[in-house]
């Protein structure tokens, strides 16, 4: 009976795909002529994820360039000195902000014009209540974990705000602005949907996630899932030998199938913690180093998502199918020309 059921909610994230697919084949940029480069607000962002959010709702009405290179730590990244003359040209800075990007909030708010905008995602799209602490984000640092973009309800709350702002600052694209808005609602509500099947199909004692930097607070709390721990200190060091001996004997007496790195944090320390288990070590989940390159189709928040399930999912002893319907690309028509800086 299970299997039946998780069948039938299989087909109807492929019908809604395919309802989306055909609405996705409107032009959302022949609503308006194409805007010249000079006339648009001008958008700067901090990691990767926040940036291809951004572009989706901005799309070709402004012009957008990320400062943080992907695949580096957004924790420690400062920027250099150069980036100044950036700010200060910027009419709009966002940042995912709970304390992630401290100084390149510095270096904004130091050279930003007095007319230009700073919008701090994360300290709107949850209260203090909601935040998440864990052993990379002890409560007693005072900072809380910050990475809301892996829950995509979170990441389309992020959507909304920015497309306030963008209304704000530019009223004269407002149908362009909510055309986007409202195609990546859909393709987010697909991603949500398809994410709750997929995960209903992991064995509920296997629905654990130890991690070597926990990214994953939020998600798991929305998906029914647990971060058991994380091996990464708050100060980025290596943890001690008590505390790798205490994570393999969790390991071993939840008899879990596997344990998940990262691209940015490559460990030595969860690979050893992984084979003293007997755990599977899946190594290159990713943050906020989007899949591909820029301008390749899979480069956007989206497929972010995709490949993190595909990854998580399997390996947990659960089926990822429902994943592989979504539509990842972004929902404008066009080449916005976004800067990812590698």
């Amino acid at each position: 009976m299970q299997l039946i059921s998780i069948s039938t909610k299989y087909w109807a994230v492929f019908i809604l795909a395919v309802v989306i697919s055909a609405c996705g084949g409107e032009n959302i940029e022949s609503e308006q002529a194409a805007v010249p480069s000079e006339t648009r607000l001008s958008v700067v962002t901090t990691v990767s994820p926040i940036t291809n959010i951004v572009e989706n709702i901005g799309g070709t009405r402004i012009r957008l360039e990320g400062v943080v290179p992907e695949g580096v730590n957004s924790h420690t990244f400062e920027p250099a000195p150069s980036m100044a003359r950036l700010m200060a040209q910027a009419d709009l800075i966002i940042l995912n902000g709970l304390f992630l990007e401290e100084p390149t909030l510095a270096l904004a708010e130091s050279n930003k014009k007095s007319d230009a905008v700073i919008l701090s995602l994360g300290e709107l799209a949850v209260t203090p209540e909601q935040w998440k602490f864990d052993f990379s984000f002890p409560k007693a640092g005072g900072h809380p974990n910050p990475h809301l973009w892996p829950d995509p309800n979170l990441g389309l709350s992020y959507a909304r705000l920015v497309y306030d702002q963008l209304v704000i600052l530019d009223p004269g694209n407002t149908d362009y602005y909510s055309a986007n808005l409202d195609h990546f609602q859909v393709k987010v509500t697909q991603m949500d949907q398809a994410i709750r099947t997929a995960v209903a199909t992991i064995p509920e004692g296997n629905r654990k996630l130890l991690t070597y930097h926990d990214s994953w607070a939020y998600f798991a709390q929305q998906y029914g899932m647990e971060v058991i721990g994380a091996v990464q200190p708050s100060n980025f060091s290596q943890p001690s030998s008590r505390e790798v001996a205490a994570l393999i004997d969790q390991v071993k007496d939840l008899d879990l199938p596997a344990v998940f790195g990262s691209e940015v944090f490559p460990s030595d320390v969860l690979e050893s913690i992984a084979n003293e288990a007997d755990a599977e070590f899946i190594d290159d989940l990713a943050d906020d180093d989007l899949p591909g390159q820029p301008g390749d189709f899979e480069h956007t928040y989206l497929g972010l998502m995709k490949k993190n399930m595909e990854l998580m999912i399997p390996a947990l002893g659960g089926d990822a199918d429902a994943i592989s319907v979504i539509d990842i690309g972004n929902v404008f028509d066009g080449n916005s020309g976004a800067v990812y800086p590698q």
